[in-house]
């Protein structure tokens, strides 16, 4: 999917949300415990759910890989149930380089290879430009990089200035534009440094970014889109367990929750994006 099929996706349903997978058979209802793949009918149910007011899916791949093969099988069938105007994001965090990181990404991109077949996943670029470029080979395909995150461990790393005083954050976001264009390259910004909300936008003008924390996490929606929404909308906004572990009822309660997002996501177009 190119970004001209995504900005339409976002204006046609008045939405930038992104549904996350994140689906923990230790913590779905316990109706769904009774078939034979729990985690597939689950995400099927949210889905179904959510559909209308989702623009893109995002899989946490941790949580099928540790199941080995039936998480995978899981996996599988989760991804082609989803509408294929959908974006799909495999929120894998890939960071090695060279043929093993060519690998990882035939994983996600080839469907002749895993059977799977996202539009984009999710890397860690502190390797370098070697442990991005890989997955840069396969056309109309994301990578999406992690930026500045919003753990508490993120002071570790991404705000280590050096001599010049640049964060961390910042020169990877940088350096990282010369490697892709905006079509092929995104950025993971955490929605609680909503400090840096505005910084990052100015760094970035025309990149899209991935955006967790809203929600459970305590980040401001309203934030997000005052200070980092950009000409083409430029924000996929991340919800996890705020949507799918809502109630025991997906049907009901993940679409209560998704649409309750969405219909806010509306008044900020409305308010910030001018086409």
């Amino acid at each position: 999917m190119n970004s001209t099929e995504l900005v339409k996706q976002i204006e046609n349903k008045r939405s930038f949300l992104c549904v996350g997978l994140d689906t923990d058979p230790n913590l779905i209802p316990s109706a769904f415990k009774k078939e034979a793949d729990p985690v597939f009918a689950f995400n099927k149910a949210v889905i179904d759910a959510t559909a209308d007011y989702a623009v893109a899916y995002k899989p946490n791949i941790a949580f099928y890989e540790a199941f080995g093969p039936k998480g995978w099988e899981s996996l599988q069938k989760t991804m082609e149930y989803i509408p294929k105007d959908i974006f799909t994001i495999a929120d894998a965090k890939r960071g090695d380089i060279g043929n093993t990181a060519f690998m990882y990404a035939q994983t996600f991109f080839d469907p002749t290879c895993a059977g799977l077949n996202f539009d984009s996943v999710t890397v860690a670029p502190y390797m370098g430009h070697d442990s991005v470029e890989p997955f840069l080979r396969f056309e109309d395909k994301w990578v999406i990089l992690l930026a500045l995150t919003s753990n508490p461990g993120s002071h570790d790393f991404q705000m280590t200035k050096s001599e010049d005083y640049i964060p961390m954050y910042e020169r990877v976001m940088r350096l990282a534009q010369t490697w892709g264009s905006p079509e092929e390259i995104m950025f993971v910004i955490g929605a609680t440094r909503s400090d840096f909300l505005q910084k990052v936008r100015e760094i970035a003008p025309d990149n899209f970014f991935l955006v967790p924390g809203v929600g459970a996490q305590g980040g401001s929606l309203a934030d997000v889109a005052k200070y980092a929404m950009n000409s083409r909308v430029g924000l996929l906004v991340n919800s996890s367990r705020g949507i799918i572990y809502a109630g025991d009822n997906p049907a009901m309660d993940a679409k209560r929750e998704a649409r309750k997002i969405q219909e806010e996501m509306a008044t900020y177009l409305d308010e910030y994006y001018i086409k």
